[in-house]
């Protein structure tokens, strides 16, 4: 597979594994939006061939993200010719989240290497261990699917306290298409750590890695990945990809000791106020 087709399947899955709270399909454009939970949520993203003249189709989507009331995004992967991307930057769309997909190999995978598992079958039918120990007594606990408490936990790790956003995003995740495994590390009965696998065709990404600040530098973003990729190997992944921002060196050494390589760059071009919209 050369590189561009396999970007074109990393795109797609990771659109499968990331459902915006409304979408349309516009002349090959995917229009979403979500709120401005996050930039990927809420843009345009290239994915068919297009009939209609280009500055029409711009147009377009500001109009429509006018209506919401935020600001018009469009995601500029290596499917999207740069002649597009020189066009936003002539009109004032400054570029922002310029972004790292990483991929592995589980040929190359290093996990790191669990003390024990705990299997309680009793109610659960997905094959996954309900916990994982790692040195240090750290413990991932493990569900195959996504629970109200563990999006109430998540929200309080990455700092989401918009009424608006804390309504609607719940059912976002919950529109996930796909197989997850769901990770959690507790402390006195709370999550301080969280990790989501989203398998699809032979594939399995990684999402919402986060820990509480109280908590870094122990290890817990390393057992939560480690134990989503070695369960998704287990149920047949051959390969696993992320994303992570350009910026963030200490994730991607991390993601590099597990034996991820950069596979290609993607950023959003953003104009708070295009022609025609009052200002935010």
């Amino acid at each position: 597979m050369t590189d561009i087709a396999y970007i074109r399947l990393i795109e797609e899955i990771s659109l499968n594994a990331w459902p915006s709270h409304k979408m349309e399909l516009y002349d090959g454009w995917l229009i979403r939006f979500s709120h401005n939970y996050t930039h990927r949520t809420n843009s345009v993203t290239q994915v068919g061939a297009s009939l209609i003249p280009i500055e029409e189709k711009i147009e377009y989507c500001e109009k429509i993200y006018q209506n919401y009331h935020t600001p018009s995004i469009f995601k500029i992967s290596p499917l999207t010719d740069a002649s597009f991307d020189s066009l936003l930057a002539r009109k004032g769309y400054e570029i922002q989240h310029t972004t790292e997909v990483m991929t592995m190999d589980f040929e190359q995978f290093r996990p790191w290497p669990a003390i024990s598992a705990e299997y309680e079958y009793f109610g659960r039918n997905s094959g996954l261990p309900s916990f994982v120990v790692y040195p240090g007594n750290t413990v991932v606990l493990l569900q195959d699917r996504i629970t109200d408490e563990w999006i109430t936990s998540l929200f309080r790790l990455n700092g989401t306290t918009n009424p608006t956003l804390r309504r609607i995003v719940p059912s976002m995740f919950k529109a996930i298409p796909k197989e997850t495994i769901v990770a959690g590390i507790e402390i006195d009965g709370r999550m301080v750590a969280s990790g989501l696998g989203i398998l699809d065709r032979g594939h399995v990404g990684l999402y919402a890695i986060y820990v509480d600040a109280s908590c870094r530098r122990k290890g817990f973003a390393r057992a939560i990945c480690s134990t989503i990729l070695t369960e998704a190997q287990k149920k047949g992944a051959k390969a696993a990809y992320l994303q992570v921002v350009q910026e963030n060196v200490s994730a991607k050494k991390l993601y590099s000791s597990f034996g991820f390589g950069d596979l290609y760059t993607y950023w959003f071009r953003v104009h708070a106020n295009p022609p025609g919209q009052k200002p935010s």
